[in-house]
């Protein structure tokens, strides 16, 4: 028999685990060279790139009001990441900026996904903003420095505006999202709710000399054994802003995502049989 984990043996152990992550994180972080961006400051003037995110999905087996719920705590996380300016040479960290989600501060119970499974707890749902966040920062030649994927899909499709799998996972404080200002410019990244969708902007002092475009290409599913796979290239543009020119295309991910929902909700258009 396969020795258990201390963190399986019992919700507590578990839980135990996990503040001893967070110890842990906290300490490393206390003694990093790393530089973290904590002032917020006037809008500035350029918009590198915008985008919006519709909030409550009718997600197949998930309970709506979990999906309430996450209108809650991405509101609260609003208020902590909107205006952020980030210095060059400096860090901006997710959990630095947004802080510890609890019941205290008015966070909710919201969905969460832990060992490729779903569940609930407080501050469920925040994995939206850092994939906003993350959005923006494909869209421009900023240093991604944490970067935590979701390994499986979890969900069909509904109302995506994004190419499959460009998101990220975070967990407080140990799973945390982060990127670099490697520039000669203050960024900064703007964010807030408005009919019913998360609105982000990135915005920087100078315009870039060139603008950024995500494309998936070659997307299917495929069978393997008894279980199914979301298979796909998801590659970053980098266009010449005069010319209009490509100057480089960059692969971001490449996908082999198993397929945790229902299958017969797969398009039967999608699936490959090679």
């Amino acid at each position: 028999m396969k020795r258990r984990l201390f963190c399986e043996l019992s919700p507590t152990c578990y839980k135990i685990s996990i503040e001893k992550e967070i110890a842990v994180r906290f300490v490393k972080d206390l003694f990093s060279k790393e530089k973290i961006a904590k002032t917020k400051g006037d809008t500035l003037p350029n918009i590198v790139k915008c985008h919006s995110s519709v909030l409550v999905r009718r997600l197949h087996g998930v309970d709506l009001q979990l999906q309430e719920n996450k209108v809650t705590n991405i509101r609260l996380s609003c208020e902590q990441i909107n205006g952020i300016v980030v210095k060059p040479g400096e860090t901006f960290s997710f959990w630095q900026t947004s802080g510890r989600p609890t019941a205290k501060k008015g966070y909710k119970p919201g969905l969460t996904i832990g060992n490729n499974t779903l569940g609930a707890a407080v501050g469920g749902g925040l994995c939206q903003m850092a994939n906003m966040v993350h959005f923006l920062v494909l869209n421009s030649p900023l240093e991604v420095t944490e970067l935590h994927h979701h390994t499986d899909a979890l969900f069909p499709d509904e109302r995506r505006r994004v190419p499959f799998g460009t998101g990220t996972s975070v967990s407080y404080n140990n799973v945390d999202y982060r990127f670099k200002n490697n520039l000669d410019q203050d960024v900064q990244i703007l964010v807030w709710i408005e009919n019913g969708e998360l609105c982000g902007e990135l915005r920087s002092e100078k315009p870039f000399e060139y603008r950024y475009k995500l494309v998936e290409e070659n997307h299917h599913f495929a069978k393997e054994g008894e279980d199914y796979f979301r298979i796909s290239q998801v590659y970053r543009l980098v266009i010449d802003k005069e010319t209009g020119e490509t100057v480089r295309k960059e692969l971001v991910l490449d996908n082999h995502s198993r397929v945790m929902y229902d299958h017969s909700l797969i398009p039967k258009e999608q699936i490959s049989n090679d």
